[in-house]
This record gives structure tokens, sequence and C-alpha cells, in this order.
């Protein structure tokens, strides 16, 4: 799987000729230009509005507007430009979803909230299960933080800090300069990296928080469920397996030790929106869009 976000990618003339197929009337060009981009859709979707059930939503939405609008695809761009430019648009345009209405929204309030959490030994009752319980209390914590940037600060540092993106790529698709993608970006990630140095345990053992410690309540209290995981299922790899090597140069240690906490995370299987796709295809105003065989 080719990471669409890398200054080495190559696959806009596939993406050209799946389109051409496509707005010809090829049902399965249109299949395999979803499928080859849906996963990352979806895996920016779900780090910008945390459940996802409602990054499903987004996605869905998201692919239904960029399908319709294919035809006006003038290739005055790359389509990789054109195609991530809608999705970040609509993404931050979004009214807000259930996850951002929480008071917890701000570093200040959310540090507030863990410190709120008492601290309790790990029930031994899990077993062979403690290991996946923790890494969900790991991964419900992560991206809690994420809600605690801004949303124009939490796309630059999904792009920069999971992702890889340079900033070339970042200034061509978020349609900003190379020195403004730098700015942002550096502002992100010092606001995440110096709330987690101060008191999370991933970034040093000798802080406060632990997950194992705070695993319990969470538990107790109905936000994580050993028996339906939400952030720890459904992948086989992880962001850093599918982005460049290196990724950048980083200010300091405590940022490019955050940046492997936050790349370390799962790349999730997207939800397979051609399965949607193919319905929608056969009414009559996508007929008036597309001539499918």
């Amino acid at each position: 799987m080719q990471n669409p976000f890398s200054d080495k990618y190559t696959g806009n003339e596939e993406d050209i000729v799946l389109i051409e197929k496509a707005v010809s009337g090829d049902k399965i060009a249109l299949e395999n230009l979803i499928r080859k981009h849906q996963d990352w859709i979806y895996n920016v979707a779900l780090r910008m509005v945390y459940s996802p059930d409602d990054a499903k939503d987004v996605t869905q939405e998201v692919l239904v507007k960029v399908i319709t609008k294919l035809s006006s695809f003038r290739k005055e761009s790359s389509f990789r430009t054109w195609l991530y430019r809608i999705v970040f648009n609509y993404i931050l345009n979004l009214r807000r979803v259930n996850a951002e209405h929480s008071r917890i929204s701000d570093f200040d309030s959310y540090g507030a909230a863990i410190d709120s959490c008492p601290d309790n030994d790990f029930p031994e009752s899990f077993g062979f299960k403690a290991s996946e319980i923790i890494e969900e209390v790991k991964l419900f914590c992560m991206f809690g933080m994420l809600l605690c940037l801004s949303r124009e600060q939490r796309l630059v540092f999904v792009l920069g800090s999971l992702f890889g993106v340079t900033d070339a790529v970042g200034a061509e698709l978020l349609d900003i300069s190379k020195e403004n993608f730098r700015k942002k970006l550096s502002r992100a990630r010092k606001d995440m990296f110096s709330f987690m140095n101060n008191r999370c345990g991933l970034m040093d053992k000798s802080n406060p928080c632990s997950c194992n410690k705070k695993a319990s309540a969470l538990i107790d209290s109905g936000l994580v469920n050993p028996d339906k995981l939400v952030f720890n299922r459904d992948y086989v790899r992880t962001v850093r397996e599918l982005t460049p090597v290196t990724l950048s140069k980083f200010d300091d240690y405590i940022s490019e030790k955050g940046n492997k906490l936050f790349s370390e995370q799962p790349f999730r299987k997207s939800p397979d929106f051609v399965i949607y796709i193919r319905r929608l295809i056969d009414s009559n105003s996508f007929r008036e869009i597309f001539k499918f065989n």
C-alpha cells in the first residue's frame, strides 16, 4: 500500500487512468479508485473526529462528494492534491462532532481530568487480555489529546507527525506556503509534547500518569470496555510502517519521542465503502453523472 502523502508518491498516473475509465462508465475502475484511497481518508478522519462511527460517516460523505465531482477534475494539479483538498476542507468545515462537545477539549481541562482519575492496580482477572486493554487505554488517551488541538492544528499534526508529510507536500495539500506549514506543525508539536512531557508515562516513566494505573478506573467508569475495544482493533500494521522511513528532523529529543509514539498508532482498516457506493450508483441521480457499463 503506497502512502499518498509521501513526497515519493508515484500513483498519480494510475489515479488518472482510473478516473478516465470511471467517468466513462467503468464501475470497476471507480471501485478501485475508492479502495486505493479509502483507508487513508478514514485514518485521517478517525484522528480528526475521534469516534470510529463518526469517522465512517465523514469518509462516506467525502467519498460521495469526490465521486460526484470526478468529471470536473481538469488535471491542473495532481489527483492527490485535488482529492485531499476536498477531504481536508470538508473535515475542517464539518459541524462539531460529539467528541468536540466534551468539556475536556483543551490541555488544561484534559490534564485536570487525568489528575482526577484514580490510580489503581490493574486487575489480574483480565489475564492474557491485559496487554490489549492497556494498549486500548493508551490509544484512548492519545486520541483524546488530539482533540485538545484546534482542528487546523490537529490536521497539520496528523499529517506531519503521523503520516510523515514534508513541508513541500503539506504546503501543496493545504494550499499554504512551506514556511507556514512548518510553523503550524512546530506549534502543534510544541503544544502536544509540552503537555505529554510533563505528565505522560509513555514519554517519561517518572511522570505521574501511567496507562496501567488508570485502566481500572476507566473500565469502571465505562469509558473503556474490555469486551468491545474501540481503538486497538482492526489493524495489522502501524502508521510508521506505511510512512516514509525518515519523517523529518525534530527540534529536540522530546519532539522526536512524542512523534514516534503517535506514528506507532494502528493504521486502521476502513469499512469497505465500495459496497455503499455500489448501491448509490444504481440511483437515477448518479446515472446522470456516470454512464456505467
